[in-house]
């Protein structure tokens, strides 16, 4: 895999490069590149429907489409996030908690690029301008192996992201794209250990699990989103409709979509028919347990293993339960520690929920569709992690970043 050896070669050396950028250079650099972006939306369009087209034509889902296809709106956003995450400050170079110790030692952590950051993702092209700007503005470089579903949108955009370093006088190694599709240039990726730092994925559980299982590189997770709703006995139910409506049926193929709904049988009466005839209107097919079928026949049946299934799909599950104690039990036991919320008027239960919820984010009274980068103000995101080392939730610039203890003397010796 010698072109690969050579794409971590480079990437070494324009990460020490990047690391010595200071915060215009970096903001300049970003702003060229949105402004490409923003010169070039026929060209990424154009290429972005040629993917779509042989990936309608392979029998793709309605909502892995989605996450492939391009717009005006969405590319306009790309270079939008890249301006966002231009502006924000820069974590590189912060010293924290510089202390004296008794013996005149300073000594505290300055806050330092990664280094190369490698990443594999599926079919959703606007992550490759999200992973360089992020990437970018820490000091990162970054490796790119997109899915071959999105290739030439890939191409087009990772085109564009090194005319604006080129017209900014940057190291255009900042950022690479892995064009292969071979399985064993993926694996040998995945195990760059001398030239990557660190490894994210970015995709299905299978995708995440193979990376996981696979790499000898060091890789934070980012999971898939079985995302519940649970709707209290307390809660306002036209509230309720509203966030289950955008949560489900916004966008159906991304990880903050609702899946699941845990409704509580005292209200499950009134509250199904009025469920099943909002989610009728967006053909949303809800696979309810025999309690609530048993209210609303028309449901379908629920299997077991509906509890824990991410769809990316007009499905949804639903579970009655008799407290928020249980609401809570199922949910611990089911959910992919992605994105979970309460709706509800009983501040005890709200706080309870919060409490005892495991998961990336937990909401009250809000939609699951705000787990995002740009909607935490973090400008973009490189992935959502529901792990618990290093980052956890949406992961902006912080969690690109590590640290190194700094130590100022004047001459002391150890005894």
């Amino acid at each position: 895999m010698a072109e690969l050896n050579e794409m971590g070669k480079r990437a070494k050396k324009a990460a020490a490069a990047l690391g010595r950028l200071r915060s215009e250079e970096k903001q300049r650099g970003l702003e060229r590149c949105a402004g490409v972006l923003m010169r070039s939306v026929e060209e990424i369009l154009k290429a972005n429907e040629e993917d779509v087209a042989a990936a309608r034509k392979k029998g793709m889902s309605p909502g892995l489409v989605d996450r492939l296809l391009l717009d005006d709106w969405r590319v306009k956003s790309m270079a939008n996030g890249l301006l966002q995450v231009a502006f924000l400050d820069d974590p590189i170079g912060e010293v924290m908690s510089l202390k004296p110790r008794p013996n005149g030692l300073l000594i505290g952590q300055k806050r330092v690029p990664l280094g190369v950051v490698g990443m594999i993702y599926e079919a959703r092209p606007n992550v490759t301008a999200d992973a360089f700007g992020l990437c970018f503005k820490t000091g990162n470089s970054v490796i790119l192996k997109g899915g071959s579903d999105a290739l030439r949108s890939n191409q087009a955009i990772v085109r564009c992201l090194k005319d604006g370093l080129a017209e900014a006088g940057l190291p255009e190694d900042a950022l690479q794209l892995i064009e292969s599709g071979d399985r064993e240039v993926t694996k040998a990726f995945m195990r760059m250990k001398e030239y990557l730092d660190v490894l994210i994925p970015r995709g299905g559980a299978g995708l995440i699990r193979t990376v996981v299982e696979n790499s000898t590189v060091p890789v934070i997770e980012t999971g898939i989103g079985n995302c519940h709703i649970y709707v209290d006995k307390t809660a306002d139910m036209d509230m309720a409709l509203d966030i289950i409506d955008n949560a489900k049926t916004q966008r159906i193929g991304v990880c903050n979509a609702c899946e699941s709904l845990v409704v509580h049988g005292d209200i499950a009466e009134e509250f199904l028919p009025r469920l099943k005839e909002r989610l009728d209107k967006k053909q949303v097919e809800i696979r309810a347990d025999e309690r609530a079928r048993r209210i609303v026949p028309e449901l379908a049946e629920a299997a077991e293993e509906d509890w824990g299934k991410e769809y990316l799909d007009y499905i949804i599950s639903l579970k009655t339960v008799d407290s928020v104690d249980e609401a809570i039990v199922h949910i611990n036991q089911y959910n992919t520690g992605h994105s979970e919320a309460i709706i509800t008027s009983d501040y005890a239960n709200a706080q309870k929920f919060l409490d005892e919820v495991d998961a990336a984010a937990v909401y009250v009274n809000a939609s699951t569709r705000f787990t995002d980068g740009c909607e935490f103000g973090f400008g973009a995101e490189i992935g959502i992690s529901t792990q618990k080392l290093h980052a956890r939730g949406p992961m902006g610039l912080l969690a690109l970043t590590t640290t190194k203890y700094v130590i100022c003397g004047n001459g002391q010796v150890r005894l």
